[in-house]
């Protein structure tokens, strides 16, 4: 973690002058305090008394960075997450990240500045070396954000397989998979790779449609409108379970018959979701697991900060058959 004397050495001035920045006190140079400033974010330094007072002593408490718990899937999580770490004695800072780099840098600064002993992150707006320069442990759910963070994820290529596989089997032959955006070296990308393995084993076209995470519900709906009238598939496999819905949603507009005329799957399997949509196929994440296996490597590196950590951990996702796949 950055020291008064690195933010000094950066901006090029003494420790007093850093200090009289960081309180607001004497004749500072509109010049100097702006190369104070700029070293301590580029530092990620936190200029914080009560941490200064706790410094060698934990704060039980642990940041939580998701894109945003309106999503059902994040929503679920988030819920293990704190209930599992309340049971441990630890308190959560909620940070929805919403897609926003700014917004997440801001976050994470904040949580560093309350000194939490640990960080749990879901999204990846900030680059892997600002990941990376943060000196409190991290865990990565499902996003790869540097090479000393663990990622811990359910077998998204296997649950790429078990969608596209069930899929096969209904006798379908134009299968579409609809899936986010795919950044280099996210796990998530594995999805895809299962689906496109299961076509070509199965000596089929892959079809591929792009939506990125960030576009607007009212543009989705275009795009997926567009698909069902202008592709005709007769599958569909959505990599997660609120575009499945739409898709649906869609194709009863349409009056496009599921499962007769277009079989569909999605992907998460949230408690919500099978609840109120129990009819609609889909691969199930095991939530309670993954959430566990997260907090064990964040306290395993609280208490060693140096523990050997494996650089991915990957759970087993299961398939469930809904009547969108196999019918009533």
């Amino acid at each position: 973690m950055a020291k008064l004397a690195d933010v000094a050495a950066l901006a090029g001035v003494s420790i007093t002058t850093v200090s009289r920045v960081i309180n607001n006190y004497g004749a500072i140079s509109a010049k100097t305090r702006t190369k104070v400033q700029s070293a301590m974010k580029e530092l990620n330094y936190q200029p914080n008394s009560l941490a200064r007072s706790l410094q060698g002593k934990r704060t039980k408490l642990i940041g939580l960075i998701f894109p945003g718990v309106s999503n059902p899937f994040f929503g679920d999580l988030v819920q293990c997450l704190e209930n599992q770490l309340f049971d441990q004695g630890y308190r959560v800072i909620l940070c929805n990240s919403a897609n926003n780099a700014e917004k997440e840098a801001a976050y994470v600064r904040m949580l560093l500045a309350n000194q939490v002993d640990g960080i749990i992150s879901g999204t990846h707006n900030l680059t892997i070396k600002e990941y990376e320069a943060i000196a409190a442990p991290v865990i990565a759910f499902d996003r790869h954000l540097g090479t000393t963070i663990p990622i811990v994820s359910s077998d998204n290529f296997e649950g790429g397989r078990l969608a596209t596989n069930a899929l096969v089997k209904t006798g379908a032959r134009n299968i579409w998979i609809v899936t986010g955006a795919n950044r280099p070296l996210s796990p998530t990308n594995e999805r895809l790779r299962g689906y496109q393995a299961v076509m070509r084993q199965s000596a089929l076209t892959p079809h591929v449609l792009e939506l990125p995470f960030s576009m607007s519900a009212q543009l989705k709906w275009v795009r997926l409108q567009q698909l069902i009238q202008t592709q005709r598939p007769e599958a569909v496999f959505a990599t997660d379970d609120l575009t499945a819905l739409m898709i649906e949603e869609i194709a009863r507009t349409q009056k496009v018959a599921i499962p007769g005329q277009l079989k569909l799957i999605g992907y998460d399997g949230t408690a919500a979701v099978r609840t109120t949509h129990p009819g609609l196929a889909t691969i199930v994440q095991p939530i309670s697991a993954l959430s566990k296996l997260m907090i064990d490597l964040l306290t395993t590196r609280i208490e060693d900060k140096n523990a050997t950590l494996e650089s991915q951990y990957v759970l087993p996702a299961e398939l469930h058959a809904g009547t969108t796949l196999l019918g009533d």
